[in-house]
């Protein structure tokens, strides 16, 4: 391609090869450093993990919940934790067949990348036709799989892919209130039942106090002696 000149040269340099793609090449490597999870990350040979004990009053043994994570970008300002499968073991052979089917699904999902929170709600909302069973607590668990799906939500939470939405201040200080007043109404009422006389005993009506008992066919105060009876 023919060129022409219209004003002096006053100087000349000959432009290289290399520095046509140095600035293109530099841009690439800098994108391509930054891994996103995907089903083409390969596994490394050891992963971080976090195991969740699950026992339920429905079963003898324990569950154990293992989610292994991977760590994208380490040593970086893009360095992430996602999480890359899940494990489920248990001494309990009833459940052997589904668990493993969910642990390959779930696993699946993960390695998909993408956004994976949904998987956490998605299992909590299962409910067992036999009916749910109260953890230790007393907080109801409406079957195990929403337990295990507890289990995922609460790793999700520790990485940092969910939120953990706590209670406000407000919300602590009204809760704080409410559990000194029942604490102080359980001291009073221990104060109230700790007496010399039997549990049973009912209130005497001249006396006023918790001490009359059926003795002998009569109520008779242990306090004061007044009985029916004469």
């Amino acid at each position: 391609m023919v060129h022409k000149i219209e004003k002096p040269i006053v100087g000349y340099k000959v432009k290289k090869a290399e520095e046509e793609v140095a600035a293109p090449v530099e841009v690439e490597k800098k994108t391509a450093e930054i891994v996103q999870m995907h089903e083409s990350v390969e596994r490394p040979e050891m992963l971080l993990g976090s195991t969740y004990k699950i026992k339920t009053p429905l079963s003898e043994h324990a569950l154990y919940v293992t989610i292994n994570d991977m760590v994208l970008n380490p040593g970086t300002e893009h360095e992430l934790r996602r999480p890359f499968e899940i494990f489920i073991n248990s001494k309990n052979m009833d459940h052997f067949q589904w668990v493993v089917a969910l642990t390959r699904v779930v696993s699946a999902v993960f390695r998909k990348g993408g956004d994976c929170t949904f998987l956490a709600e998605e299992l909590k909302a299962v409910f067992d036709p036999k009916g749910g069973y109260f953890k230790r607590g007393g907080r109801f668990m409406p079957s195990l799989v929403a337990e295990i799906g507890e289990a995922i939500e609460s790793h999700l939470k520790m990485i940092g892919l969910l939120k953990d939405d706590g209670l406000d201040e407000h919300q602590q200080k009204l809760i704080a209130e409410k559990r000194e007043q029942f604490e102080a109404a359980q001291a009073v009422a221990a104060e109230a039942s700790s007496s010399d006389f039997p549990d049973g005993a009912q209130l005497c009506n001249k006396c006023m106090v918790k001490a009359s008992i059926l003795m002998d066919g009569c109520m008779t105060c242990l306090n004061c002696g007044d009985s029916k009876c004469g």
